[in-house]
């Protein structure tokens, strides 16, 4: 019987079978930037999802912070994606490509010659990062982008989203959320510009609506979605500052004037008493994100609070989970060790339950 999660709905112009979402997820299994037939494995054996939202993807040479992170900038990249398109799809999922410009939040050893770490300011982030060269290594201080940097960065979130639409994608996730380059500007720790991309929340939210005008012009408001995670300290962002809620809101409503997709609030980081304002405010698709089991997910959807709901780490080692959560079936735990390292361990080897009973019973 078919539950408030597990019935068909609408995203724009498609249909989901579900209102599940795989939420994205970094994995770090690429090759030279390039995802490959084992990226594609793992994406195909979710696909009974409504929805898949790819890792996030570099839409630049400079947005490729983290070791072995895709990139969708080349042709070889995007006929790549392609693939992965056609793979999900075949399974009946539909599928986004999350766009994640790293900024700040990376290290000269995981980039291409030539390409450079670029933030809103000259601040560098708390904390290291992972180099496959030299192991853990502090955040350097990026380049404050000037205005030929800011463009290029716009244009290749466009030229990404161009890319992903011509070779089947259904559409594209600009990721403004988790203390990366999109949000970087939305947080005063780390913009502190003095020019018309800083200072207050009008002007800090510029870069990223000049960003969704953008690909929206390009690829249609149907295809566009956003991600957001406000009161978030993660990646070195400062956390409730003085006005975040109001600055967070209008956001929300400069979203909504623009029509885009969906708007998927990730981590849980909004406060329950904001919902219904959100809701108020945004009439489009609303996902919701963070910690959700069945349950949840079937009650929030009920009350009107989401219309989808993304499910991460559950999926990682429930290839099946829509199944599991129709039926009650247990969700089997995640390998916390495999989650970021090369190879098929952890990653597609991951029984579906069928296969696991199976295992268990001979």
């Amino acid at each position: 019987m078919a539950t408030p999660l597990t019935q068909p709905t609408r995203l724009g112009n498609l249909t989901l079978r579900n209102r599940i979402v795989m939420a994205p997820m970094t994995r770090s299994r690429a090759e030279d930037s390039l995802p490959t037939a084992l990226v594609r494995d793992y994406y195909a054996q979710r696909a009974s999802a409504g929805l898949i939202i790819s890792e996030g993807t570099a839409p630049s040479p400079d947005a490729l912070g983290y070791a072995r992170i895709p990139g969708l900038f080349t042709k070889a990249q995007a006929r790549a994606w392609g693939g992965i398109a056609e793979a999900v799809h075949a399974g009946g999922a539909k599928f986004f490509i999350q766009l994640m410009h790293t900024g700040r939040i990376g290290h000269p050893a995981n980039l291409p010659a030539g390409a450079r770490l670029l933030a809103p300011s000259a601040i560098a982030a708390a904390g290291q990062m992972w180099t496959d060269s030299a192991g853990m290594q502090d955040h350097p201080v990026p380049k404050a982008m000037d205005a030929a940097e800011l463009a290029a960065a716009r244009d290749s979130f466009v030229n990404a989203a161009t890319l992903a639409v011509a070779h089947g994608v259904d559409g594209v996730e600009l990721h403004a959320a988790n203390g990366y380059l999109l949000a970087q500007f939305l947080n005063p720790r780390s913009n502190q510009r003095t020019d018309a991309y800083g200072g207050n929340g009008e002007n800090r939210r510029r870069f990223l609506l000049e960003t969704v005008d953008a690909t929206v012009a390009a690829i249609g408001r149907d295809r566009v979605g956003v991600r957001l995670t406000p009161f978030n300290p993660f990646n070195d962002l400062e956390a409730n500052f003085e006005g975040e809620r109001e600055e967070f809101l209008a956001t929300v409503a400069e979203l909504a004037q623009r029509g885009i997709v969906y708007l998927h609030l990730g981590g849980g980081t909004v406060p329950a008493e904001l919902l219904p304002e959100v809701r108020r405010l945004f009439p489009g698709t609303l996902i919701l994100n963070g910690g959700y089991d069945g349950a949840r997910a079937e009650a929030d959807i009920a009350a009107g609070l989401a219309d989808l709901v993304a499910f991460g780490r559950p999926f990682v080692s429930n290839p099946d989970l829509p199944e599991r959560l129709r039926t009650g079936a247990p969700i089997a735990d995640l390998d916390a060790a495999t989650l970021y390292t090369p190879g098929a361990a952890g990653y597609t080897d991951y029984p579906r339950l069928r296969e696991a009973e199976a295992a268990l019973a001979t």
